[in-house]
């Protein structure tokens, strides 16, 4: 995508991805919070308690690696070490060609979504095919999902039809029961023909070594039932200490993200088959991937390392409403897109130190949030870091001016007086070419400056006066 500010972005969305995503979003987030405060007193302590856990592994990554790799390896899983994306796809075409592997089948997985795993592969003559139903859909139209739970949210049922019938999948029929009916049909012996399965993990457990994958299709299942190869691709950050734990995190993703008490499947997998089980895979690798992550640990945003990609904080964004995910050029979009994805830069910062600024700062995703993360302070940070670096900001008017003006108290009270000529003042006519460019996107309240000071004026000296004692009237009504 080139690069495009989100508000420009947002200027030339059509009305019907707009109305897909606003509405989309907006339901997501009302039945999250219904469901969590019918069923939870004090849910908010509930998330604090998950962010304390969380933040503990943050801070403690150099401890419970170790400790993973050695339950993995106990319990018969190959472990793999990946520093970049790079590495990471090697390593899943290296466990691929030793098996003479040429089909591959996928559920949902945001780490290889940041690796761009399946175009890597198919460059490499392997087929890599998408199995969750929106995943499977932006894969045929060569799209790239918009929302961390929901990729297609930015579809509605009659492009979805469309694609079907362009991609040889049935004559045009918008019934969502036929789409889905007909996915099911071709994904069906897809699983039957593959060699791997890969999957990620919502949770890796340090106690016993399990991974932990939700879904609401039953897909990863299905991409592990016939394959005799399980690869995983982990982010570093998915470690929870024990497996007591888990029972918190799965009650709050299962709300935060999709509105359930808890997702249709559950399955926790602790390495390959044994010898006691009929089918499952004989062979289970799992790659842990960095991919710039020891660089947002090492930097004062570590915080958003809690993530559990619930999609919350996008549902509850009014920037992300109106702009959809594709505005932030990123695997991850919204609040923690902006948060997370210029930090993975790593040396191209400023390539994505837009992203920051593309908020309000409302805080409504950081009440969300079911870890806890304060992403408005991680914003603001990310927005001093950019100021410090001088890393130029498009569309943004020269400050300079205003914080010498807001500075010396005769210019500003000068200002005060002046100041209503705005209200009267056409567009058009503004001095400076930038603030013009900035106005035009923008709704300018009424000028009303210099009131506070009246107000404040005619209060001066009052704060130490007592009030007058009530005449003898006055006593005698109040009793």
């Amino acid at each position: 995508m080139r690069f495009q500010q989100i508000d420009q972005f947002a200027a030339e969305l059509k009305a019907d991805t707009r109305a897909a995503v606003y509405d989309g979003s907006k339901k997501g987030h009302e039945k999250r919070t219904k469901l969590l405060f019918d069923e939870y007193a004090d849910p908010d302590r509930l998330r604090r308690i998950a962010g304390e856990v969380k933040q503990h592994v943050v801070e403690n990554l150099d401890t419970y690696l170790p400790q993973v790799e050695a339950k993995l390896k106990a319990n018969g899983v190959i472990v793999h070490w990946a520093a970049t994306a790079e590495a990471a796809n090697q390593a899943v075409l290296g466990i691929m060609r030793a098996r003479g592997a040429t089909k591959m089948v996928k559920a949902k997985t945001m780490v290889s979504e940041e690796t761009e795993l399946a175009h890597f592969l198919e460059k490499h003559g392997i087929e890599a095919l998408e199995t969750d139903l929106g995943e499977f859909i932006v894969q045929i139209d060569g799209d790239h999902p918009s929302h961390i739970v929901k990729p297609i949210i930015h579809k509605n049922r009659r492009e979805i039809a469309t694609s079907f019938e362009e991609n040889g999948l049935g004559a045009y029929n918008d019934d969502p029961q036929t789409i889905t009916r007909r996915a099911r049909h071709f994904l069906r012996h897809k699983y039957l023909e593959a060699d791997v399965g890969l999957t990620g993990a919502n949770f890796v457990s340090a106690e016993s070594g399990r991974l932990v994958l939700v879904t609401n299709e039953g897909n990863s299942r299905f991409c592990l039932a016939a394959t005799k190869c399980h690869i995983a691709m982990v982010g570093i950050e998915k470690i929870v200490p024990r497996d007591y734990d888990l029972a918190l995190f799965l009650n709050l993703l299962a709300r935060s993200g999709t509105a359930q008490e808890l997702t249709v499947y559950t399955e926790f997998i602790s390495g390959p088959k044994s010898p006691t089980q009929p089918d499952g895979p004989e062979e289970m690798h799992v790659i842990f991937v960095d991919n710039g992550r020891t660089e947002v640990l090492a930097s004062d945003c570590r915080d958003i390392l809690r993530c559990i990609r619930c999609g919350a904080c996008l549902n509850v964004c009014p920037v992300y409403r109106q702009a959809s995910g594709h505005a932030y050029r990123s695997v991850y979009p919204g609040p923690v897109g902006a948060v997370l994805s210029p930090l993975m830069m790593g040396d191209k910062f400023p390539q994505k130190a837009d992203l920051p600024k593309a908020s309000s700062l409302c805080g409504a995703c950081h009440e969300v949030c079911p870890v806890n993360i304060p992403i408005p302070d991680l914003l603001l940070r990310l927005r001093n870091r950019a100021k410090e670096e001088n890393v130029p900001s498009p569309g943004t008017p020269p400050m300079g001016a205003w914080a010498l003006l807001a500075s010396q108290p005769t210019a500003w009270r000068a200002s005060l007086f002046g100041g209503k000529i705005i209200n009267y003042l056409p567009t058009k006519l503004l001095p400076i070419p930038a603030l013009r460019a900035w106005e035009a996107k923008r709704s300018l309240p009424a000028w009303r400056g210099g009131e506070f000071r009246k107000w404040l004026k005619t209060r001066k000296g009052r704060a130490n006066v007592s009030p007058p004692a009530p005449s003898r009237a006055e006593a005698k009504k109040a009793d």
